[in-house]
């Protein structure tokens, strides 16, 4: 492909081909593995809670090295790496748990099965880092090579990846839920073949793109600041590592596109959403499991709308006003939600608020997600685009262990209106920090329309795309 074409449709279908079997492989694991881990280890949380802490923290330790890895590798060698680490863990992790379901241990008692948390708890860093680089290396590069950075284009590849995302989401939970409910053994075993059979088709899709793309075959040099640092920082060992991860972070700090991706960031500080935190608290207040799952979906179909609403409203007027105005959506809903559970009001009128809020705000969140990411995607150089996603990745993993530390500081259903506003708050801080950077990039908030303009109005202009991302 030269660079004057825009992405064919069979280069478009195996791009989703092979973002679909790796999403789809990545949620179906997350969501078996904890309940399988449950299912073995009855009447405790402590070994599922270990499990998913340490998955998690896994990203906040390693930013720094898969930023690193997604800059300087070559493209394709990097992402055939990252599918063989998380299919092999995945695999690894279903043969363990199917031995352990039949060992007959039902606790952490012995030193045996303590050792298999451990090593259930290294793979799943494995699978969680892979799933990670595989995600970063094809959102937040691949794709804007493969646009050829043209704006219509690089946001209908983002909407159809986040529709990909959300699909996966809803679908592969509940999908091995119900094979778990019938029989935890056959549920590990369809994990287990799901995994093996889909990557050789994973691995084909995405290996076709990059040799139909030749752009994704350029990897890009390094700029001459990053040259003069790593010159600077050939050190010896953990004073190098130690550097390095420092001067990563000032440069997140300092770029243009910080204040948007932190302020995505903080949206993960939430209890406000299907997760399992607010399942517990909806579970404690007698809400059945099958009311909701079909809450979850209405959920999920309202955060599907946003895929396609967010295109059509950065094509009217771009990527920063669309930002706005989803954010500001979002913070509405929230903050009427959380309010919901601080008035006096009968229980049942304060949880309906609490749903409808929660939904509705779905449409902000996503549509919110969509605009940062094209404006990330705009502004940051090729050659720091892992770095910087990496690092966004660690800011949104570590948000998302306050959100769990929240609630288990107050974990009692009558204590849950305090993460809750905490989630409010996290939301509305984000909302002030993008407002700061739109009146960094736009000059105001607000424009007053053309109806109002009452002088010079041949010389009033649309500002549909007043704000095309020009950082340098």
């Amino acid at each position: 492909m030269s660079n004057s074409e825009l992405p064919s449709h069979h280069v478009r279908a195996k791009l989703y081909v092979s973002h679909f079997l790796s999403t789809w492989n990545s949620r179906l694991f997350e969501f078996g593995a904890v309940l399988f881990i449950s299912r073995i280890f009855p009447g405790t949380l402590f070994p599922a809670s270990i499990y998913a802490l340490t998955r998690s923290a896994s990203v906040v330790v390693c930013s720094t090295i898969i930023g690193r890895l997604i800059d300087r590798s070559e493209r394709m060698h990097l992402i055939r790496l990252s599918i063989i680490g998380q299919r092999a863990a995945t695999a690894t992790s279903c043969a363990l748990l199917w031995l352990l379901l039949y060992s007959g241990y039902t606790s952490l008692g012995s030193w045996s099965a303590k050792a298999a948390l451990a090593l259930l708890s290294l793979l799943a860093c494995v699978e969680k880092l892979s799933s990670v680089i595989n995600t970063i290396s094809i959102e937040r590069d691949w794709v804007v090579v493969i646009s050829q950075k043209n704006a219509d284009d690089l946001q209908e590849l983002n909407s159809q990846m986040r529709r990909i995302d959300l699909f996966c989401k809803l679908v592969g939970p509940l999908a091995i839920a119900l094979v778990d409910g019938f029989s935890t053994s056959i549920a590990i075993l369809v994990t287990f073949c799901m995994t093996a059979a889909s990557v050789f088709v994973e691995y084909y899709a995405i290996a076709r793109v990059y040799h139909r793309v030749n752009d994704l075959q350029i990897r890009p040099t390094a700029s001459q600041d990053s040259k003069a640092n790593n010159d600077n920082t050939i050190t010896s060992g953990t004073s190098r590592r130690g550097r390095e991860t420092f001067r990563t972070c000032i440069s997140y700090v300092q770029h243009p596109a910080f204040l948007p991706s932190f302020s995505l960031s903080l949206l993960y500080l939430t209890v406000l959403t299907f997760g399992g935190q607010m399942v517990t608290y909806l579970l404690s207040v007698g809400f059945s499991s099958i009311s909701i799952g079909l809450l979850r979906t209405v959920s999920t179909f309202f955060e599907l709308s946003s895929t396609w609403l967010a295109p059509k409203a950065m094509h009217k007027i771009g990527a920063i006003r669309c930002g706005i105005w989803f954010l500001n959506w979002q913070i509405v809903w929230v903050v009427i939600t959380a309010t919901m559970l601080w008035v006096e009001l009968p229980p049942k009128y304060a949880v309906v608020g609490l749903l409808a809020g929660t939904i509705a705000s779905r449409v902000g969140l996503w549509g919110f997600d969509l605009s940062a990411q094209v404006i990330v995607q705009d502004a940051v150089e090729s050659d720091q685009r892992g770095s910087f996603s990496a690092m966004e990745a660690s800011v949104q993993n570590t948000f998302e262990l306050l959100s769990f530390a929240s609630t288990a500081v107050f974990a009692r259903p009558d204590q849950f209106k305090i993460p809750a506003a905490v989630s409010a708050s996290a939301v509305v801080l984000a909302g002030l920090l993008y407002a700061f950077f739109v009146r960094q990039r736009r000059g105001h908030l607000f424009h007053a329309s053309q109806c109002m303009q009452r002088k010079d109005r041949s010389k009033w202009q649309p500002l549909a795309q007043d704000e095309e991302i020009e950082l340098s």
